[in-house]
This record gives structure tokens, C-alpha cells and sequence, in this order.
């Protein structure tokens, strides 16, 4: 099975404001970027653009790749949210209906792969994603 390891990020200036994500797709075995990605989105919270840069980057990669490698695709889901990462992994509730909603689409897009794992990583870790985001929000 292929892996690959997909960089979110979404945030917001204002929070609710503004709001933009950012992707980037990672080859597992060089490191290398494949794809890089940043919109603005609706404006909303920092956490709505987080699950919206997860939405983008699951949608985008059965794009890419298409549905027959998707099934047998792993997604390693690397963000800097601490938050959406422990909600996604069922360890906090969703307490707000907007990000229920947003939670069960990601929900439905992970039946298209082999697997989806969320992981939480630093700040320092996600850098590119970060650009993505702040480009977007900047144009």
C-alpha cells in the first residue's frame, strides 16, 4: 500500500474572521512536496478552517490519485491542531453543530481510503502548511 503524508492547516485573522487553508502533500519516502494548496475560505473560526484543510486535502487527493489507488492509499494527516486532532481521534467531544457537521464529512471521505490517521504535530513541524494558509490570507 502507498502512503501518503498530507501537512494541514487552516486559520482565521479574527477568529471568527477571514479564513484560509492550507495543504501540502508529502512523498512518505523522500520527504519531498509533491503538491502544495492555499484558499481563502468562508470566513469563520480557526477551527472551521482546520477541518476545511482536511476536507480540501482528502477530496483533493481521491483527485489526484483517483478512486481505484485511493482504496488502497494510507493518509498520514499531520496538523498542528491539538484540538481538531483529539476530536477527529474520538478523545474530545464535538460540542458545537457546525464542526459536527464538518467532522462527519471528514468522516465519510475517509471510507474512500485504505486508512486515515490524525496526527498531532508542533508548530515548527507544519511550516508549509502555515505558508499556505498565510499566503492565502495575505492575497
Amino acid at each position: 500500500m502507498d502512503t501518503l503524508i498530507i501537512y494541514t492547516d487552516g486559520g482565521s485573522r479574527g477568529n471568527p474572521g477571514p479564513s484560509a487553508i492550507g495543504v501540502a502533500f508529502v512523498d512518505a519516502r523522500t520527504g519531498q512536496p509533491l503538491h502544495t494548496y492555499g484558499e481563502r475560505v468562508q470566513d469563520g473560526t480557526n477551527n472551521e478552517a482546520e477541518y476545511k484543510a482536511i476536507i480540501f486535502s482528502l477530496k483533493k487527493a481521491k483527485q489526484l490519485y483517483g478512486k481505484e489507488k485511493a482504496k488502497k492509499m494510507i493518509i498520514d494527516m499531520r496538523m498542528d491542531s491539538e484540538l481538531a486532532v483529539r476530536q477527529l481521534n474520538g478523545q474530545y467531544k464535538l460540542s458545537t453543530p457546525h464542526i459536527q457537521q464538518l467532522f462527519i464529512e471528514v468522516w465519510n471521505l475517509k471510507t474512500d481510503f485504505a486508512g486515515v490517521a490524525f496526527m498531532h504535530v508542533r508548530r515548527e513541524q507544519n511550516t508549509l502548511a502555515d505558508k499556505m494558509v498565510n499566503e492565502a490570507l495575505d492575497n
